[in-house]
This record gives C-alpha cells, structure tokens and sequence, in this order.
C-alpha cells in the first residue's frame, strides 16, 4: 500500500525520520519545508505553492500539513491508502486536535475517505525525547491500528508519553479526547501580551487521554469529522 508520511515540524524534523522508521511498506514523504506547528487546518488558496522533489520518494512542500496532503493524494500519490502525520515533538492532546497541524493533516485525509493517523509525543521537561523509543512505540502502534476498522469520516489520533529511564514499558490505550481547555495565562509587559500557560498543569480528567499519557501509557483516540 501507498502511505504518504508528513508532518507539522518540517521535513528535517527528527520526528518524520522516526516515523519512517516504524513503517513497513511503501511509503512518501510530503512534508512542509519549515516549522507549521499549531497552524490548525490553514490552506493555501490564494498564492502558488512550491513543491520539491528532494529524491524520489521526497517531497517538500512550500506549504501547511493540510496542503501536503491536498498535494500528496491528487498530485503526487492518487492511490494513497494511508496517511500518517508525526511524529510531533509535543503533544497534541484532548482539544489541541483543533490548533495542531499534525492533526489536521489526517483530517484532511479523512475528508477525502483516506484512513489516517497523528503520532505525537508529550515532552515532560526538562526530559528530552528518545526517537529511537518513540519509533519503537509507534511501530506496536501502527500494528495494533492495522488490525481495526476505522469508521469511514473517523482518523486516529495517537500520543506517546514522556517516561524516565526506570518507568515500565507503556501500554497501549484506547480512551475518549479530554475536553478540558488548556490552561491560559498572559505575562504582561506594557501593552504586549505573552501566553505563559504551563501544558504540564492542564486538567487531567480521569480517563481521558490527557490522563492517559500524562499517566505513562500510549493514548489513542478515535476521532470523528
């Protein structure tokens, strides 16, 4: 199968080459030349976009996530089975499936009936991610989702947890996205206003999975149009 691979964070992002990593099969990369993180579903209508082909299964689009996948599946690759977005460097958790480019690239696939899942990984600082383990994470995921249905108009959205060296191995874990808002916080300096909520202190609604992954396990969510 075809499986077009792209992100938020840029092609040179480690996350996208940890993500290829984990797949098996054929896949593309079509991903944005540089850092779209927290664009949301922006698209590009108005102006060209450049594309690159960087090698022969390369791309990088001068573009958001949403138009790499726009660009991938009518462009590039027609026969698209699957598209996978990730694997972010931050989570992208309950609500933030509204702000996250990451997110909204297997939205976008979703609304064209093409299966899709967002891989990310929460940073509890001052830890840094191991993208060796977060490869290893998201190939037992990609083989766990392989096996389920995904209902037509429905993309999976995955989270990796942030463990210290000494924590079990995580489980995978299947849960309802937290509705909580983030937390929001201004620093003031004149008239200028600079956001200052802590991610980490977000609610964590029993279950949810915020609670999940802030919890040590891998969170999935089924996702609905």
């Amino acid at each position: 199968m075809t499986i077009i691979l792209t992100n938020d964070d840029g092609i040179d992002a480690p996350g996208i080459r940890a993500l290829q990593q984990a797949v098996t099969g054929e896949s593309i990369i079509v991903a944005p030349n540089k850092q779209y993180s927290g664009c949301g579903h922006q698209v590009t209508t108005h102006q060209g976009i450049k594309l690159e082909q960087k090698t022969t299964s390369e791309y990088s689009l001068d573009g958001t996530p949403t138009d790499c996948t726009r660009m991938a599946i009518t462009q590039i690759a027609k026969n698209t089975q699957l598209v996978l977005s990730g694997i972010n460097a931050g989570g992208n958790l309950g609500t933030d499936v509204y702000i996250s480019g990451t997110v909204a690239a297997v939205r976008e696939a979703a609304i064209h009936g093409i299966p899709g899942i967002a891989i990310s990984h929460w940073i509890k600082r001052p830890l840094v991610i191991d993208w060796q383990q977060a490869t290893r994470w998201t190939s037992r995921v990609l083989q766990n989702l392989s096996a389920r249905p995904l209902p037509h108009g429905s993309f999976w959205n995955v989270n990796l947890p942030h463990l210290e060296p000494h924590q079990p191995e995580p489980k995978i874990i299947f849960c309802e996205p937290s509705t909580d808002p983030l937390p929001v916080d201004f620093r003031v300096e004149g008239d200028t206003y600079y956001y200052q909520g802590e991610y980490a202190k977000r609610d964590r609604t029993p279950g949810t999975d915020v609670d999940i992954c802030f919890g040590g396990n891998i969170s999935v969510t089924l996702i609905s149009l």
